[in-house]
């Protein structure tokens, strides 16, 4: 939800529970967004846990152990820095694809909150850190609040919600 046009979401996640899923890696970087990611639930009033895994490679299999143990959604919160050999690439695609292929599989959100970057300052920039330009911890919080609403809604609606019914 990066840059100009991203949507302004008024959330209300009461009754809401929410698991933030979070790697371990670059400390600093992942602090603003686990920040990030408890503020957004705060503030929509989701009642939320955290835990912690060794790395981006782990989040798949946690973040569905979480929704299947009860959590109405997910946020994955991880830091995969390029380096000099591919490893980068094979990690970050196991934890787009495994977080992809988790929110399928539950029909749960995932809220992606996974940044891939060249830099440390890109990392940095989008934390949602005393001058960062993101808020990428926020922003996948949010995500996540709002398809889990959404995901109630149509249940609620396939349940005899008059024609009409709105999600939004």
């Amino acid at each position: 939800m990066a840059g100009s046009g991203a949507p302004t979401l008024n959330l209300d996640g009461a009754g809401l529970r929410i698991t933030i899923v979070s790697a371990s890696w670059h400390d600093e970087i992942l602090g603003g967004l686990n920040a990030g990611a408890r503020r957004a639930l705060e503030a929509a009033g989701v009642e939320y846990d955290e835990i912690r895994v060794a790395g981006s490679f782990e989040l798949p299999v946690v973040c569905q152990a979480a929704l299947e143990a009860g959590a109405d959604a997910v946020v994955a919160i991880g830091v995969i820095l390029r380096g000099e050999t591919p490893h980068f690439d094979y990690i970050s695609d196991a934890a787009t694809t495994g977080l992809t292929q988790v929110t399928l599989q539950t029909g749960k959100p995932v809220g992606f909150g996974v940044l891939t970057i060249d830099t440390e300052q890109q990392g940095l920039d989008r934390a949602g850190l005393p001058g960062s330009k993101e808020d990428v911890g926020a922003e996948a919080a949010q995500a996540a609040i709002d398809s889990a609403l959404t995901l109630r809604a149509l249940a609620a609606r396939g349940a005899g919600a008059p024609a009409g019914f709105s999600a939004r």
